[in-house]
Protein backbone atom coordinates (compact mmCIF):
# COMPACT_ATOMS: atom_id res chain seq x y z
CA UNK A 1 0.00 0.00 0.00
CA UNK A 2 0.96 3.65 -0.56
CA UNK A 3 0.65 4.95 2.51
CA UNK A 4 1.89 8.64 2.11
CA UNK A 5 -0.66 8.88 -0.95
CA UNK A 6 -3.51 7.30 1.25
CA UNK A 7 -2.45 9.76 4.03
CA UNK A 8 -2.47 12.49 1.35
CA UNK A 9 -5.67 11.68 0.79
CA UNK A 10 -7.29 11.56 4.20
CA UNK A 11 -5.86 15.03 5.62
CA UNK A 12 -7.40 16.44 2.62
CA UNK A 13 -10.51 14.99 3.57
CA UNK A 14 -10.10 15.63 7.41
CA UNK A 15 -9.46 19.32 6.14
CA UNK A 16 -12.49 20.15 4.61
CA UNK A 17 -14.41 17.81 7.10
CA UNK A 18 -13.62 20.17 9.95
CA UNK A 19 -14.29 23.24 7.70
CA UNK A 20 -17.71 22.05 7.33
CA UNK A 21 -18.09 21.74 11.17
CA UNK A 22 -16.78 25.09 11.39
CA UNK A 23 -19.92 26.22 9.25
CA UNK A 24 -17.01 27.43 6.32
CA UNK A 25 -18.00 26.84 2.85
CA UNK A 26 -15.60 24.09 2.24
CA UNK A 27 -12.85 24.42 -0.71
CA UNK A 28 -10.39 23.43 -2.89
CA UNK A 29 -7.56 25.00 -5.34
CA UNK A 30 -6.58 23.29 -8.49
CA UNK A 31 -3.75 24.73 -11.00
CA UNK A 32 -4.84 25.71 -14.09
CA UNK A 33 -4.02 23.13 -16.70
CA UNK A 34 -3.11 24.70 -20.34
CA UNK A 35 -0.28 26.79 -21.76
CA UNK A 36 -1.51 29.72 -20.37
CA UNK A 37 -0.14 28.49 -16.86
CA UNK A 38 3.43 27.21 -17.50
CA UNK A 39 6.99 27.89 -17.94
CA UNK A 40 9.53 26.43 -19.71
CA UNK A 41 13.05 26.75 -18.80
CA UNK A 42 15.78 25.75 -21.17
CA UNK A 43 18.14 24.02 -18.88
CA UNK A 44 14.94 21.76 -17.05
CA UNK A 45 13.69 21.16 -20.19
CA UNK A 46 10.22 20.82 -19.48
CA UNK A 47 7.11 22.38 -19.09
CA UNK A 48 6.36 23.53 -15.17
CA UNK A 49 3.57 24.43 -13.85
CA UNK A 50 2.57 28.19 -13.31
CA UNK A 51 0.69 29.89 -10.22
CA UNK A 52 -2.89 30.61 -11.45
CA UNK A 53 -5.09 28.27 -9.86
CA UNK A 54 -8.78 28.33 -9.97
CA UNK A 55 -10.88 26.98 -6.78
CA UNK A 56 -13.86 25.07 -6.43
CA UNK A 57 -16.34 25.78 -3.50
CA UNK A 58 -19.28 23.90 -2.22
CA UNK A 59 -22.42 25.80 -3.65
CA UNK A 60 -25.27 25.64 -5.04
CA UNK A 61 -24.21 25.73 -8.63
CA UNK A 62 -20.90 23.60 -7.76
CA UNK A 63 -22.47 21.11 -5.78
CA UNK A 64 -22.60 18.71 -8.09
CA UNK A 65 -18.62 18.71 -9.09
CA UNK A 66 -17.92 19.51 -5.66
CA UNK A 67 -19.36 16.19 -4.48
CA UNK A 68 -17.79 14.34 -7.42
CA UNK A 69 -14.61 15.32 -6.53
CA UNK A 70 -15.19 14.51 -3.09
CA UNK A 71 -16.13 10.90 -3.86
CA UNK A 72 -13.24 10.53 -6.90
CA UNK A 73 -10.87 11.03 -3.90
CA UNK A 74 -12.75 8.83 -1.68
CA UNK A 75 -12.30 6.06 -4.86
CA UNK A 76 -8.86 6.59 -4.92
CA UNK A 77 -7.92 6.53 -1.20
CA UNK A 78 -10.11 2.99 -1.21
CA UNK A 79 -8.09 1.79 -4.16
CA UNK A 80 -4.64 2.26 -2.68
CA UNK A 81 -5.68 0.81 0.70
CA UNK A 82 -6.67 -2.44 -1.17
CA UNK A 83 -3.15 -2.18 -3.23
CA UNK A 84 -5.47 -2.53 -6.37
CA UNK A 85 -6.19 -0.37 -9.15
CA UNK A 86 -9.09 0.51 -11.71
CA UNK A 87 -8.94 1.83 -15.74
CA UNK A 88 -10.30 4.99 -16.13
CA UNK A 89 -13.71 3.23 -17.70
CA UNK A 90 -13.68 1.28 -14.36
CA UNK A 91 -13.99 4.42 -12.72
CA UNK A 92 -16.49 5.84 -14.72
CA UNK A 93 -18.82 2.81 -14.18
CA UNK A 94 -18.27 2.34 -10.74
CA UNK A 95 -19.67 6.11 -10.43
CA UNK A 96 -22.92 4.86 -11.25
CA UNK A 97 -23.27 3.93 -7.67
CA UNK A 98 -22.56 7.40 -6.42
CA UNK A 99 -26.62 8.61 -7.39
CA UNK A 100 -26.67 11.93 -8.14
CA UNK A 101 -22.82 12.36 -8.60
CA UNK A 102 -22.81 10.05 -10.65
CA UNK A 103 -21.06 10.66 -14.21
CA UNK A 104 -23.41 11.20 -17.32
CA UNK A 105 -20.35 10.80 -19.81
CA UNK A 106 -16.97 9.19 -19.14
CA UNK A 107 -15.19 12.48 -20.32
CA UNK A 108 -16.67 13.97 -17.10
CA UNK A 109 -15.38 11.44 -14.71
CA UNK A 110 -11.60 11.88 -16.52
CA UNK A 111 -11.48 15.59 -16.22
CA UNK A 112 -12.39 15.21 -12.53
CA UNK A 113 -9.39 12.46 -12.41
CA UNK A 114 -6.75 14.91 -13.73
CA UNK A 115 -8.34 17.72 -11.31
CA UNK A 116 -7.52 15.38 -8.15
CA UNK A 117 -4.05 14.34 -9.82
CA UNK A 118 -3.24 18.20 -10.26
CA UNK A 119 -4.59 19.36 -6.88
CA UNK A 120 -2.18 16.02 -5.23
CA UNK A 121 0.52 17.19 -7.84
CA UNK A 122 0.83 13.30 -8.14
CA UNK A 123 0.59 11.35 -10.92
CA UNK A 124 -3.09 8.98 -11.20
CA UNK A 125 -0.74 5.91 -11.33
CA UNK A 126 -0.08 6.65 -7.46
CA UNK A 127 -3.39 7.40 -6.91
CA UNK A 128 -4.73 3.42 -8.30
CA UNK A 129 -5.96 4.67 -11.53
CA UNK A 130 -4.49 3.52 -15.02
CA UNK A 131 -5.02 4.73 -18.44
CA UNK A 132 -6.91 2.28 -21.23
CA UNK A 133 -3.93 2.56 -23.92
CA UNK A 134 -1.08 0.75 -24.12
CA UNK A 135 1.74 1.81 -23.54
CA UNK A 136 3.89 1.38 -27.33
CA UNK A 137 6.05 -1.09 -29.15
CA UNK A 138 9.39 -1.80 -28.68
CA UNK A 139 12.13 -3.48 -30.92
CA UNK A 140 15.96 -3.84 -30.90
CA UNK A 141 18.79 -4.24 -29.06
CA UNK A 142 17.21 -3.98 -26.11
CA UNK A 143 16.75 -6.46 -22.53
CA UNK A 144 14.11 -5.23 -20.23
CA UNK A 145 14.32 -7.11 -17.09
CA UNK A 146 10.67 -7.16 -15.08
CA UNK A 147 9.72 -9.23 -12.12
CA UNK A 148 7.72 -12.91 -12.56
CA UNK A 149 4.32 -11.85 -11.03
CA UNK A 150 3.83 -15.58 -9.22
CA UNK A 151 7.63 -15.99 -8.25
CA UNK A 152 9.23 -12.12 -8.00
CA UNK A 153 12.12 -14.03 -10.16
CA UNK A 154 13.84 -11.26 -12.89
CA UNK A 155 12.55 -11.91 -16.02
CA UNK A 156 14.77 -11.33 -18.95
CA UNK A 157 12.73 -10.05 -21.88
CA UNK A 158 15.15 -9.87 -25.11
CA UNK A 159 13.30 -7.18 -26.98
CA UNK A 160 14.94 -8.83 -30.51
CA UNK A 161 13.77 -12.14 -30.41
CA UNK A 162 9.74 -10.61 -31.27
CA UNK A 163 9.85 -12.54 -34.69
CA UNK A 164 7.56 -9.83 -36.74
CA UNK A 165 5.81 -8.59 -33.54
CA UNK A 166 7.39 -6.13 -30.59
CA UNK A 167 7.39 -6.07 -26.84
CA UNK A 168 4.61 -4.11 -25.44
CA UNK A 169 5.60 -1.09 -22.93
CA UNK A 170 3.59 -1.86 -19.63
CA UNK A 171 1.31 0.57 -17.94
CA UNK A 172 3.93 0.65 -15.09
CA UNK A 173 7.58 0.76 -15.83
CA UNK A 174 9.27 2.09 -12.29
CA UNK A 175 11.01 -1.11 -11.85
CA UNK A 176 12.17 -2.02 -15.04
CA UNK A 177 15.70 -2.59 -15.42
CA UNK A 178 17.34 -2.53 -18.49
CA UNK A 179 20.43 -3.52 -20.28
CA UNK A 180 21.90 -2.81 -23.99
CA UNK A 181 24.63 -1.38 -26.36
CA UNK A 182 22.88 0.31 -28.65
CA UNK A 183 23.69 3.72 -29.87
CA UNK A 184 20.47 5.65 -29.97
CA UNK A 185 16.71 5.40 -29.82
CA UNK A 186 14.70 6.14 -32.60
CA UNK A 187 11.23 6.90 -31.86
CA UNK A 188 8.63 6.38 -34.39
CA UNK A 189 5.06 7.97 -35.22
CA UNK A 190 3.32 5.30 -37.46
CA UNK A 191 3.07 1.71 -36.74
CA UNK A 192 3.52 1.71 -40.38
CA UNK A 193 6.93 2.52 -40.39
CA UNK A 194 8.11 1.29 -37.29
CA UNK A 195 6.79 -2.39 -38.98
CA UNK A 196 9.01 -1.79 -42.07
CA UNK A 197 12.20 -0.93 -40.01
CA UNK A 198 11.57 -4.10 -38.00
CA UNK A 199 10.97 -6.43 -40.76
CA UNK A 200 14.26 -5.33 -42.62
CA UNK A 201 16.12 -5.44 -39.08
CA UNK A 202 16.61 -1.88 -39.32
CA UNK A 203 18.15 -1.97 -35.38
CA UNK A 204 20.76 -4.53 -36.15
CA UNK A 205 21.76 -2.46 -39.21
CA UNK A 206 22.09 0.72 -37.10
CA UNK A 207 22.85 -0.73 -33.64
CA UNK A 208 19.71 0.80 -32.00
CA UNK A 209 16.12 0.51 -30.61
CA UNK A 210 13.17 1.26 -31.84
CA UNK A 211 10.16 2.19 -30.47
CA UNK A 212 6.74 2.70 -31.85
CA UNK A 213 4.61 5.54 -30.46
CA UNK A 214 1.38 5.36 -32.39
CA UNK A 215 0.46 9.38 -32.07
CA UNK A 216 0.79 11.29 -29.62
CA UNK A 217 2.96 9.24 -26.72
CA UNK A 218 1.34 7.91 -24.06
CA UNK A 219 2.44 8.44 -20.60
CA UNK A 220 3.98 5.28 -19.66
CA UNK A 221 5.69 5.42 -23.16
CA UNK A 222 6.91 8.67 -22.57
CA UNK A 223 8.33 7.52 -19.26
CA UNK A 224 9.86 4.24 -20.56
CA UNK A 225 11.40 6.45 -22.89
CA UNK A 226 12.94 8.86 -20.79
CA UNK A 227 13.95 6.25 -18.00
CA UNK A 228 15.48 3.82 -20.77
CA UNK A 229 17.86 6.89 -21.97
CA UNK A 230 18.23 8.41 -18.13
CA UNK A 231 19.18 5.09 -17.18
CA UNK A 232 21.67 3.94 -20.33
CA UNK A 233 22.89 7.55 -21.86
CA UNK A 234 22.01 7.36 -25.17
CA UNK A 235 20.45 9.83 -27.38
CA UNK A 236 16.66 10.08 -28.44
CA UNK A 237 15.85 10.88 -32.01
CA UNK A 238 12.28 11.35 -32.95
CA UNK A 239 11.03 10.58 -36.22
CA UNK A 240 7.26 11.67 -37.17
CA UNK A 241 5.68 13.34 -39.77
CA UNK A 242 6.51 17.11 -41.16
CA UNK A 243 3.26 19.03 -40.23
CA UNK A 244 2.49 20.84 -37.63
CA UNK A 245 0.74 18.27 -35.36
CA UNK A 246 3.43 15.62 -35.94
CA UNK A 247 6.17 18.76 -34.19
CA UNK A 248 4.15 21.24 -31.72
CA UNK A 249 1.70 18.09 -30.60
CA UNK A 250 2.92 14.82 -30.72
CA UNK A 251 7.22 15.85 -30.46
CA UNK A 252 6.72 18.32 -28.42
CA UNK A 253 4.69 16.21 -25.93
CA UNK A 254 7.33 13.64 -26.23
CA UNK A 255 10.37 16.70 -25.25
CA UNK A 256 8.68 18.85 -23.05
CA UNK A 257 5.26 17.67 -21.55
CA UNK A 258 2.07 19.62 -21.83
CA UNK A 259 -0.13 22.25 -20.31
CA UNK A 260 -2.60 20.05 -19.37
CA UNK A 261 0.19 18.16 -17.47
CA UNK A 262 2.40 20.23 -16.29
CA UNK A 263 2.59 19.47 -12.96
CA UNK A 264 3.79 16.18 -13.88
CA UNK A 265 6.20 17.01 -17.29
CA UNK A 266 9.49 16.64 -15.46
CA UNK A 267 8.69 12.41 -15.02
CA UNK A 268 6.52 12.32 -18.44
CA UNK A 269 8.49 13.78 -21.23
CA UNK A 270 12.14 13.08 -21.84
CA UNK A 271 14.15 16.53 -22.59
CA UNK A 272 17.14 15.13 -24.36
CA UNK A 273 15.40 14.27 -27.36
CA UNK A 274 16.29 15.84 -30.72
CA UNK A 275 14.06 15.95 -33.75
CA UNK A 276 15.42 13.81 -36.48
CA UNK A 277 12.58 14.52 -39.18
CA UNK A 278 10.60 14.61 -41.63
CA UNK A 279 11.31 18.43 -41.61
CA UNK A 280 10.39 21.24 -43.93
CA UNK A 281 13.50 21.15 -45.32
CA UNK A 282 13.91 17.34 -46.18
CA UNK A 283 11.32 17.99 -48.74
CA UNK A 284 14.09 20.38 -50.82
CA UNK A 285 17.30 18.16 -50.06
CA UNK A 286 15.09 14.50 -50.71
CA UNK A 287 13.36 15.73 -53.57
CA UNK A 288 9.65 15.12 -52.26
CA UNK A 289 7.63 18.46 -53.15
CA UNK A 290 5.66 15.66 -55.02
CA UNK A 291 4.87 13.73 -52.51
CA UNK A 292 3.17 16.19 -50.77
CA UNK A 293 0.04 17.76 -49.32
CA UNK A 294 -1.73 20.91 -48.90
CA UNK A 295 -1.45 22.44 -45.59
CA UNK A 296 -5.36 22.63 -44.62
CA UNK A 297 -6.71 25.55 -42.42
CA UNK A 298 -6.32 23.80 -38.96
CA UNK A 299 -2.97 22.98 -39.94
CA UNK A 300 -2.24 26.59 -40.59
CA UNK A 301 -4.04 27.58 -37.75
CA UNK A 302 -1.65 25.04 -35.26
CA UNK A 303 1.44 26.06 -36.84
CA UNK A 304 0.34 30.10 -36.32
CA UNK A 305 -1.02 29.11 -32.75
CA UNK A 306 2.58 27.78 -31.74
CA UNK A 307 4.47 30.30 -32.96
CA UNK A 308 2.31 33.23 -31.30
CA UNK A 309 1.42 31.00 -28.36
CA UNK A 310 3.63 28.13 -27.55
CA UNK A 311 6.49 28.68 -25.12
CA UNK A 312 9.06 25.64 -26.30
CA UNK A 313 8.32 26.79 -30.11
CA UNK A 314 8.87 30.67 -28.96
CA UNK A 315 12.07 29.56 -27.43
CA UNK A 316 13.76 27.91 -30.09
CA UNK A 317 14.88 29.76 -33.08
CA UNK A 318 15.23 26.59 -35.40
CA UNK A 319 11.97 25.88 -34.31
CA UNK A 320 10.28 29.15 -35.43
CA UNK A 321 12.23 28.70 -38.56
CA UNK A 322 11.26 25.56 -39.46
CA UNK A 323 7.48 26.15 -39.23
CA UNK A 324 7.59 29.08 -40.69
CA UNK A 325 9.59 27.55 -43.87
CA UNK A 326 6.29 25.08 -43.61
CA UNK A 327 3.79 27.83 -43.71
CA UNK A 328 5.42 29.75 -46.84
CA UNK A 329 6.00 26.07 -48.56
CA UNK A 330 2.08 25.80 -47.86
CA UNK A 331 2.74 21.60 -47.86
CA UNK A 332 2.92 19.06 -45.22
CA UNK A 333 4.92 15.63 -45.70
CA UNK A 334 3.97 11.76 -44.16
CA UNK A 335 6.98 9.47 -42.83
CA UNK A 336 5.60 7.48 -46.22
CA UNK A 337 6.54 9.92 -48.93
CA UNK A 338 9.98 7.96 -49.22
CA UNK A 339 8.62 5.37 -50.86
CA UNK A 340 8.35 7.80 -53.76
CA UNK A 341 11.87 6.89 -54.27
CA UNK A 342 11.08 3.41 -53.38
CA UNK A 343 9.94 1.07 -50.65
CA UNK A 344 13.35 0.87 -48.66
CA UNK A 345 14.48 4.31 -49.84
CA UNK A 346 14.31 5.79 -46.09
CA UNK A 347 16.26 2.45 -44.77
CA UNK A 348 18.71 2.70 -47.41
CA UNK A 349 19.39 6.60 -47.99
CA UNK A 350 17.31 8.79 -45.90
CA UNK A 351 17.97 7.63 -41.83
CA UNK A 352 21.80 6.92 -42.77
CA UNK A 353 22.15 10.64 -44.89
CA UNK A 354 20.41 12.05 -41.30
CA UNK A 355 22.10 10.10 -39.19
CA UNK A 356 25.27 11.81 -39.91
CA UNK A 357 24.94 14.93 -39.17
CA UNK A 358 23.00 14.46 -35.11
CA UNK A 359 23.72 18.10 -34.77
CA UNK A 360 21.80 19.37 -37.02
CA UNK A 361 18.55 17.89 -36.14
CA UNK A 362 16.23 20.27 -34.50
CA UNK A 363 15.80 20.73 -30.79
Amino acid sequence: MDKSTAKLIYDTAEKLYKEILKKRVPSLDFPLRSLENVLYDKKKGFFEMGDLTKERSLSVNTVKTFAQTIRMMALSHEIVKKDDMATKREAYYVSKNWGEARFTEQPESDTIMDDVEAHFRINREKLGFIPEEKGGDVAGKLVVIDKDVATGKDLRIDCTQFGSGAYSIPIACEELKFETQAKFILVIETAGMFQRLVKHNYFTTANCILISIGGVPTRACRRFIRRLADDKKIPVYAFVDGDPYGITNIYRTLKVGSGNSAHLNQFFCVPQARYLGVTPQDIIDFKLKDATHPLQEVDIKRAKDALKNDPFIRMHKPWRKAIEQMLKMGVRVEQQAFAKHGLNHVIERYLPAKLKHPERFLP
